[in-house]
């Protein structure tokens, strides 16, 4: 069904956020004070972390696939689609109800915080908490919304660019050093969205037009 190219793309791109993920976290763990053994602890930790963020975005690549299809056969309908696949995996949130209530009296618990233009005086967790829900319903909603309009491979790529700019924004917010990996990984996952994008093919005929254009004058 896809190109090669296609598949190309999409695996520079998961190698370049791979490159990424794998370069900061070690450097993490040298930056540590951590003995060797625990060193291996956090270290076997963080790489079942990553095959459960692995598995969990297969997932996603197939709940996409399954989303094109129900599409396909009873229209797009994305508010739809949207509510039922978090309605139906709220009673799983009642296994987590002691930690979530503990968490609760944290937030609560929180220094004041008055909430510009509106002047609502309020815990500052449950402000950082309804600004996190907000911004997290728009960008889930913008991806149901794509899913209607896009493939379903198009649709994990830009959640996976999404992920990606947020491991950059998170390795220049907390200052962790930039190194020569992370250009590497950068220069892949570009390459490779350029490449899904079939860019060349838009670039190589305006350049020969552009070439063309002194000796027609």
């Amino acid at each position: 069904r896809y190109s090669v190219s296609k598949y190309t793309s999409i695996a520079l791109v998961s190698l370049g956020i791979f490159t990424c993920t794998f370069m900061s976290a070690k450097q993490v763990t040298s930056d540590s004070s951590l003995n060797e053994e625990d060193g291996l602890q956090v270290f076997l930790w963080w790489l079942l972390g990553i095959a459960a963020l692995t598995f969990a975005l297969l997932m996603s690549a197939r709940m996409g696939i399954f989303q094109e299809m129900l599409y396909k056969q009873f229209g797009k309908h994305s508010k739809e689609a949207l509510f039922y696949n978090h309605a139906l995996t709220l009673p799983g949130f009642l296994l987590l109800a002691p930690n979530i209530y503990h968490h609760a009296v944290l937030f609560s618990q929180s220094e004041p915080f008055q909430v510009p233009v509106i002047g609502l005086t309020l815990p500052i967790m449950w402000f950082y908490l309804l600004m996190n829900v907000i911004t997290q319903y728009v960008c889930i909603r913008g991806v149901f919304i794509l899913t209607t309009e896009c493939t379903s491979l198009t649709v994990t790529l830009v959640v996976t660019l999404r992920k990606f700019v947020s491991l950059i924004f998170s390795i220049l917010y907390f200052h962790n050093p930039f190194t020569a990996w992370h250009w590497l990984g950068t220069a892949f996952v570009f390459v490779g969205t350029l490449m899904y994008t079939e860019m060349w093919n838009s670039v190589g005929p305006f350049l020969a037009h552009w070439r063309k254009r002194p000796k027609e004058e």
